[in-house]
Order: C-alpha cells, then structure tokens, then sequence
C-alpha cells in the first residue's frame, strides 16, 4: 500500500518518494511487525492452549507442559497488516500469503486440539496447501507458462513447465515445512535458526535476484517481484524477532505447530521466488538436516523392512535419534543452551559458504 501511495503522492511532495524505497519498507516492516509483537503478545497469550509436554521425553520432554502455545496465530497476524502496508504484493502472490495462513491455521487447530491429528489427516492438508502454494507461485512468476529455474554449479536456466514445477515445488514446500515442524523442539531454536534464514533470503531476493544489474552479473534470471518478497520475508523475520524475546530459555510461551510450519513454508516459498529450489540447502542446512534427517531415516527404515533387510539395532542409522537435537541432548549430553548456539554457529558458517557455492561456482 504504501509503494503505491508514494506513486500517488509524490508529485505533490517529492520526500514522499522515500515510501518507493524497498530500503525503507524492509526496515520498517521488520521494525513494525517486531513492535507489534513485543507489545501485543503478552497481552493475547492468556487465550492460548496450554502445551501437554512429551511424555515420550521424560522429565526433559515435560518442562514445557502448562505453558502457552500457538502463539504462531497471533504472531503471524501481527505480520499480517504490515505485509500488507509495506509489501507490494500482485494478486498471485496475496493469495499465495493467504495459503501461508492457512497453513498456520491448520498447525494452530491441530495445538488446539485435545486429541492430536493424526498423519494422515495433516499429511494430507499439508499437501493440499503445498499445491495450491506451488500453483500460485507458478502462475504469479512464470513468463509464457514456463517458469525459468537457475541449477547450481551450471550456467544452464531449465524452463520448466507447469506438469514438472507444481509437483515438485509442491513436495519441497511439504518437506521444508514439516522439517521445520520437527525441528521445533528447544527454545528458541527454530525460530532463531530460522530466522536467520530469513534476513538472508531477503538479502538474496532485494539485491540479487530482484536488482537486474547484479542479477545478470550473476547469469541468474532477473525477477522484478521478487522484491516484494524481500519486504514479506524481513516482516515475517521481525514478528518473530519480538516472538523469540519471550521464548528465550527458560521460555514463557511456544509457538507450537502455527508458527513452526508458517517458518518452514514461508522459507520454501520465498526460495521458489528466488528460481533456484536448490537453495533450500544452502539456506536452511541445520534445520533440513535437523527435522529433515528424521523423514529420511523413517522413510529408510520402512523401506528396508519392505525389501527385508534388517537393519540391527547397533546400526548407525538407528543409533542417531532424530531431530538431531534430541540426538545432541541424549546421547551427548547437550544442554538446551548449547544446542542452540551451536546449531546457530553452524548455520552462520554453512550458509554463507553454500551460498557462495550455489550462486558463483556456476
């Protein structure tokens, strides 16, 4: 709204040209949706659903029983104004917002539910969305019904038509989602891993993929409304920014399911709008590998039962509990504070490296 209102006004005040700057609207987005959130949330917490702990984990896994959850419902609407104040969204892209919304409801209704859904049933939601994501991004980004998508390591840009993108896209939203569901866990180590994430995609989306000049330095498929994105994602990072300063261990409140799969859609959102699906990798490794790594080892299990091969109880693979981080805190005895700066230290040194290796080794 307010790119547009500066188109309106600034022939009468030319210092209304500064409400055009996507420097401006990625600052005060962020600014605005943390405020918003430091200043609201306590207010709003008491109407949540209590956590029931994770028998599951013992002692450890009961700490968070009794305190606040889903409190991903009010952060998001808090981001939610201001995405649509500071971010020029084209109608694709708000109704691609409205099935990040819908995810986040679907997490907040399975907290709130006295019985837990069952795999299936969210499996199959989430999927649901995932698609309509994908085929939303699709027709909102793709020129001539073919969308351009830059592989690393190669100068080659691979039209891909839309029988080959939604299907694919659609499962790299389903995984990043769920693995960022799974890695929800430790206080504070989602959001602030993912987080991070965040600040970084908005960097990659303003100044590579939607400034034409570095993007065709780069040989990556320039796109104008990638920019857009870059506001969404930085107001999305400030909601949660004002979020983690009251889940801090020892938390008061969790974001539960509402929070944690609006993160891990958004992040596989805005990587489709940036071109390249591989880029998952480079900017969410520790939290891939983390909740990720527990997919696989279930999908490897059930798939070596099937063929007959028995793998032993001493194996590697069942030996590493996943997420990972039950793994560090179990077997190696991690406090929840360490896991969390050294789960943050590797995703500091990782993704600078990956991306660097994703974007100009090609």
């Amino acid at each position: 709204m307010l790119y547009h209102l500066s188109q309106c006004l600034t022939p009468y005040w030319g210092p209304f040209r500064l409400l055009g700057s996507y420097l401006l609207l990625l600052a005060g987005a962020a600014f605005s949706a943390a405020a918003l959130t430091l200043f609201f949330l306590p207010k709003f917490w008491g109407r949540l659903p209590r956590d029931h702990g994770k028998a599951i984990l013992g002692k450890d896994g009961m700490k968070s029983a009794g305190k606040p959850t889903g409190a991903g419902l009010f952060v998001t609407l808090f981001a939610l104004p201001v995405i649509l104040l500071f971010a020029p969204l084209r109608p694709w892209d708000l109704a691609t917002v409205a099935m990040l919304y819908f995810a986040m409801l679907f997490g907040y209704l399975d907290d709130r539910a006295e019985v837990p859904w069952g795999q299936l049933k969210k499996g199959l939601l989430d999927a649901a969305v995932a698609l309509a994501i994908a085929t939303f991004v699709f027709l909102g980004h793709a020129e001539a019904g073919r969308m351009e998508v830059w592989l690393p390591f190669t100068k080659f840009i691979w039209p891909v038509n839309a029988w080959i993108y939604i299907p694919c896209a659609a499962f790299l939203l389903w995984f990043t989602m769920n693995a960022t569901n799974c890695s929800d866990g430790v206080d504070g180590l989602a959001g602030t891993l993912t987080l991070v994430t965040l600040v970084m995609i908005a960097v990659l989306l303003y100044v590579v993929v939607g400034y034409s000049p570095v993007a065709r330095y780069l040989l990556v498929p320039p796109n104008p409304l990638a920019a857009p994105w870059a506001v969404v994602t930085m107001a999305v990072a400030g909601a949660f920014g004002g979020y983690l300063w009251f889940n801090a261990e020892p938390s008061k409140i969790l974001m539960g399911d509402a929070g944690s799969r609006f993160l891990g859609i958004l992040v596989a959102t805005a990587v489709l709008v940036a071109g390249n699906p591989f880029l998952i990798i480079a900017l969410a490794p520790v939290v891939l590998v983390n909740g990720g790594g527990g997919l696989g080892k279930l999908l490897l299990l059930r798939g070596a039962k099937k063929i007959g091969m028995d793998i032993g109880e001493d194996s590697v693979i069942r030996r590493i509990r996943f997420p990972l981080h039950d793994h560090c805190k179990k077997n190696l005895g991690w406090s929840n504070a360490q896991v969390l700066l050294r789960f943050l230290l590797l995703q500091l040194v990782l993704m600078p490296l990956l991306l660097l290796l994703f974007i100009k080794v090609r």
